[in-house]
């Protein structure tokens, strides 16, 4: 029995047994609270088990030689909408849930969130790793401009709860927004809130284009021949959030 498969034995030992799942035959762990995450990444430092962060698997699939040993994180099952509170505009959703059906519900209480509409298919979490990026009047419009909460859990196992629903809030850097453009290397993402506005302005975004996703992988980051200011900052930052490398650069 290799080391992978006596992690798996100690997931099933922890959790009930359909958390576990093997999708195109890599191990699957199925969180359902951030307190699962949590138990899931702490283990992952004491036994030296390196994890991989999944959405819906639409832009990073695990699968191949590259994830051989590795244990996927899907947050398929961190998929409700947990708040909506029109009289201070906001949303905050389960990691899992998918960006394309968040309209849906805020017009029920008319509101509505402008990278609902974008043909993005995937989480919310996913959307907000990979960058999610769009053109509305020929300026960048990216997601993590309404990004403004989230849980996240880090991969030491610690459940930290950075940024603000209020309107304004302290000075200085908006700590949450290290995590967008983060490609699920500095923790997974359990819930995200969103600044929305009201229905009635979404006539005004009429054009607004979906652009992709952050110019430069983490990837690109983390290698030693990188010296731009943004990369020498994304090492320092993930040598801190991750001392044991239980979320390698995969891709």
């Amino acid at each position: 029995m290799n080391s992978q498969e006596k992690f798996v034995e100690i997931l099933l030992s922890e959790f009930p047994d359909d958390r576990v799942t093997y999708q195109k035959s890599v191990p699957t762990f199925h969180p359902e609270n951030a307190e699962e995450v949590s138990n899931c990444f702490k283990l992952a430092n004491r036994y030296n088990q390196r994890l991989f962060i999944a959405g819906f698997g639409n832009n990073i699939s695990p699968e191949g030689d590259i994830f051989q040993g590795v244990i996927s994180v899907k947050s398929d099952r961190l998929n409700q909408i947990l708040d909506i509170v029109p009289d201070d505009y906001y949303v905050r959703l389960g990691g899992g849930f998918p960006l394309k059906e968040i309209n849906t519900h805020l017009a029920k209480v008319n509101l509505w969130l402008p990278h609902g509409d974008l043909p993005y298919v995937g989480s919310v979490g996913g959307a907000v790793a990979v960058g999610l990026n769009s053109l509305y009047e020929s300026h960048d419009l990216p997601l993590k401009k309404y990004y403004i909460e989230s849980e996240i859990v880090t991969p030491d196992g610690a459940i930290i709860k950075p940024g603000s629903v209020c309107f304004k809030s302290v000075s200085g850097y908006d700590i949450v927004r290290i995590f967008a453009g983060s490609w699920g290397l500095l923790g997974m993402i359990v819930s995200a809130t969103f600044r929305v506005m009201p229905e009635t302005g979404a006539e005004d975004y009429g054009n607004i284009k979906m652009t992709g996703y952050t110019n430069a992988t983490l990837k690109e980051s983390f290698k030693d021949s990188n010296i731009d200011t943004d990369a020498v900052y994304s090492k320092k930052i993930k040598k801190k959030f991750d001392p044991n490398h239980i979320l390698p650069v995969l891709f």
